[in-house]
């Protein structure tokens, strides 16, 4: 199997998520002197202390909570691990030399694999816990207390299956100039080795990344119809040169 993955985006939002960290702890610690002004800046007037101390405030504090839903946001995509891409590598060893993987070049479906049977377009969740699926319908299983450092966290499960779905659309738009009659595959995906899921009709496939967990998307792979409308060397060249920019 290939890999492509677009380092050049995944060093680029690590950085920003950095970034967003550090900034986001300098203007929690401006807002606190902001709010204590008198305290720090005694020599001030009434009047510049007031506006210093309430108005200001006002400004700093919503630019902090969108700067901290920033950073969550950033650091849970692309800081936390295990690495989707890591995982997948391991996992998909020896599953054959035509299959190509792509990892971050065609957003909103973050890994495509390209395979004899066709494309799979995956959407990954790195949440560990309970979570049932439905149909459509998804739920975590989680205590009052798992729900609040949940929502701490924004590491909700949301709903995968959408996600998926639109992925898999995208992909599909993607192909439809190249080859329209490759089958496209949605995936939902689970890399953290700690989730447990209880799958019940998925009207989406969902899979657990690693090879010793039942469903797991090498399986998936294997289990796919073989197709004649399969991706050829040329297409896939082309899909490359036209979808493969940092």
């Amino acid at each position: 199997m290939r890999i492509e993955t677009n380092d050049a985006l995944v060093q680029r939002n690590r950085r920003l998520s950095q970034y967003l960290f550090f900034g986001t702890l300098g203007v929690l610690i401006l807002g606190f002197v902001l709010v204590n002004g008198q305290a720090f800046f005694p020599q001030l007037d009434t009047q510049t202390a007031t506006l210093v101390s309430f108005v200001l405030p006002l400004v700093v504090l919503p630019v902090s909570f969108i700067f901290t839903v920033l950073s969550i946001r950033m650091t849970n995509l692309w800081m936390r691990v295990p690495r989707p891409e890591k995982v997948l590598d391991d996992n998909l060893k020896g599953i054959g030399k035509q299959a190509v993987l792509y990892n971050y070049y065609h957003l909103p479906a973050r890994h495509v694999l390209i395979t004899p049977a066709g494309v799979v377009a995956m959407v990954t969740r790195y949440q560990n816990g309970r979570f049932t699926v439905k149909g459509e319908k998804w739920k975590a299983h989680r205590s009052p207390v798992g729900q609040l450092f949940s929502w701490l966290r924004m590491d909700g499960i949301l709903d995968p299956t959408v996600e998926a779905n639109v992925a898999a659309q995208h992909v599909d738009k993607l192909l439809a100039d190249i080859n329209p009659d490759v089958p496209v595959y949605p995936v939902v995906l689970f890399t953290d080795p700690r989730a447990e899921l209880t799958i019940e009709a998925p009207t989406v496939p969902v899979l657990y990344v690693y090879n010793k967990r039942f469903p797991n998307l090498k399986d998936f792979v294997k289990s796919l119809p073989k197709t004649e409308h399969v991706l050829t060397p040329d297409q896939i060249a082309k899909f490359e040169a036209k979808f493969m920019r940092g």
